[in-house]
């Protein structure tokens, strides 16, 4: 993208380029998943790619945000020709706008993704304005909701979390460290932040990995859910009474750890252990 564009682009713009070309790929194909953030649609995965280019020497970055190729390489050689018939119309649609204009198009056209721009008011309409707040999430309902990361990219966990309105995102992991790119505390918090959800970090209510070394079938799991249960939970009763204190005040709040079926993860114990509580007031939801 960036050769096809002259070899020198400015962040955001790249941005929205890459968001405007996947959308000429295949659902199922897409080279990248977006979320709605601060300037629009933007990529983790991507913005990480670009650091991963800069470290190797591929591309450097410069003034005013800009991306220069270093190499002169001719990239798309590697891309079939309906990759690169899709770059050429991007640069052919797009590739003459100003930065205002290239966002003022991917808000109008894709209005989901401009629902935490910090910019949004400076350069749409009323009416504008208006297609996109109807895009904006808000569910007035108490829920407490599961989620696993397992399967899915980072953006498509985000806006997942956007979509059902969680505020607040619990990590019930005992130690929040994945090798999956997105997932470990520091990053997984900032993009929460990027996007207005609190994230919180209850290694209290977690299961130490050595305990989850031999698990092979389903009774396996549920055998130490029970022990997690009788040992865990009941010492740590301060920490649950913690998230319950984060549902009453949030309202929406979401359990995170790694795996995908709640029946293999013990969240779903801890979500169970919440719905006990007396006074409740919120709903459970698997997402």
């Amino acid at each position: 993208m960036i050769g096809t564009l002259g070899g020198n682009v400015k962040a955001i713009p790249l941005q929205k380029y890459l968001f405007l070309f996947t959308r000429l790929q295949p659902e199922a194909e897409r080279a990248y998943d977006f979320v709605p953030y601060q300037y629009g649609c933007f990529s983790f995965q991507a913005n990480q790619d670009l650091a991963s280019l800069a470290r190797q020497g591929y591309i450097e970055f410069g003034d005013q945000n800009s991306i220069r190729l270093i190499q002169d390489i001719n990239y798309l050689d590697g891309l079939d020709l309906f990759e690169q018939s899709n770059l050429e119309a991007v640069k052919e649609k797009f590739g003459k706008m100003t930065q205002d204009e290239l966002i003022h198009y991917t808000y109008a056209n894709y209005p989901f993704y401009a629902t935490r721009s910090r910019i949004a008011k400076d350069l749409m309409s009323d009416e504008e304005m208006a297609k996109i707040d109807a895009q904006k999430r808000h569910f007035d309902e108490p829920m407490l909701f599961t989620i696993g990361y397992e399967g899915l990219s980072l953006e498509q966990y985000i806006k997942r979390l956007i979509l059902y309105d969680v505020r607040t995102l619990c990590d019930v992991r005992k130690n929040a460290y994945s090798q999956k790119y997105g997932f470990s505390k520091f990053t997984l918090e900032k993009a929460c932040a990027g996007v207005g959800i609190r994230y919180v970090h209850v290694p209290q209510l977690g299961i130490v990995s050595e305990k989850r070394q031999d698990l092979r079938s389903q009774k396996d799991y549920d055998i130490l859910f029970d022990e997690y249960e009788r040992t865990t939970l009941k010492e740590n009763m301060d920490a649950l009474l913690y998230v319950r204190s984060i549902l009453d005040s949030d309202k929406r709040v979401a359990l995170t750890c790694f795996e995908k079926d709640p029946k293999q993860c013990h969240r779903s114990r801890v979500a169970n252990a919440l719905m006990r509580l007396p006074n409740i007031e919120y709903d459970l939801k698997l997402l």
